[in-house]
């Protein structure tokens, strides 16, 4: 009994300092933040800022179009989103249905293309992208966010489309409901909280991201907010450390509030996924 009890504290004590490793970032981000350009210059640096200040915040907004290239990012994620369930969500119903050869080989072709790193792509994706004519362009980035993104949410409706008893569309072609009919009226409703964290991943995924904007997007205009943010580091590799924080800060938040709502789901889904698959 008390060798079970202390495994259980040093659990907790484990659990409670990979959650400090964690949030330490965003603390500290979140306290840079509001710090005057006397305590970002101190050799004794401090966790609460002493005289908190909304300069950095002011500051940031007027040194960079951030309003702009928020929309920017908005409009490439709500892109990639839609358009990745869209392609993803049938997909993964004929996977999930038909369990064939190809399928298994498919599934595992998802799992395994998320192993490559971007370098190895970039190039490629640059070319063809150069042969549409889509460099440059929000098309463009919006159509490599939803490659990027399609294997992940794939691999996740998949163990969502299992997790639906095929007993329910079974019983309702038995009452006359054509196929058509069934996936609207029985399977899509059950599938919508799997839709959801899928739409949200990917959502985020291309809030986030950096590497791909930075290369295919070159007027500062069309510049999401990742790329933008390196604006505030000048040309000698020295940042702005308030107006930088404010920004990021301001950047990550809506990261923040996408996953604290479908962490859940979000789990849900990758435990039916490596369960059913």
């Amino acid at each position: 009994m008390r060798t079970s009890r202390t495994a259980r504290i040093g659990q907790y004590a484990a659990l409670f300092g990979y959650l400090l490793f964690l949030v330490f970032p965003f603390l500290w981000l979140l306290s840079t933040a509001f710090k005057p350009a006397r305590e970002l210059g101190s050799l004794h640096p401090t966790w609460i800022p002493e005289d908190p200040t909304l300069a950095n915040f002011r500051q940031a907004f007027d040194e960079q179009p951030l309003l702009h290239a928020a929309f920017n990012s908005l409009i490439a994620a709500l892109g990639a989103a839609l358009i990745a369930v869209l392609l993803a969500t049938p997909m993964a119903y004929v996977m999930a249905r038909h369990r064939t050869r190809l399928a298994r080989a498919a599934t595992g072709w998802v799992v395994v293309s998320q192993a490559f790193p971007l370098v190895l792509v970039i190039i490629p994706l640059f070319l063809v992208l150069k042969n549409l004519r889509l460099i440059n362009s929000m098309p463009g980035l919006i159509m490599v966010y939803v490659v990027w993104a399609l294997p992940f949410a794939l691999w996740m409706l998949v163990g969502y489309v299992r997790a639906v008893p095929p007993e329910l569309e079974e019983a309702a072609a038995m009452d006359g409901a054509g196929r058509l009919r069934t996936l609207v009226s029985v399977t899509a409703p059950l599938l919508a909280p799997g839709i959801v964290a899928t739409a949200l991943f990917a959502f985020v995924t291309a809030w986030n991201e950096f590497f791909f904007a930075l290369v295919l997007l070159k007027t500062p205009e069309k510049q999401t907010l990742p790329v933008v943010l390196t604006h505030f580091i000048g040309a000698e590799g020295v940042a702005d450390l308030g107006p930088l924080a404010a920004a990021a800060f301001l950047a990550t938040l809506p990261s923040l509030v996408v996953f604290a709502v479908i962490q859940r789901r979000i789990t849900g889904g990758m435990l039916a996924g490596a369960v059913k698959n």
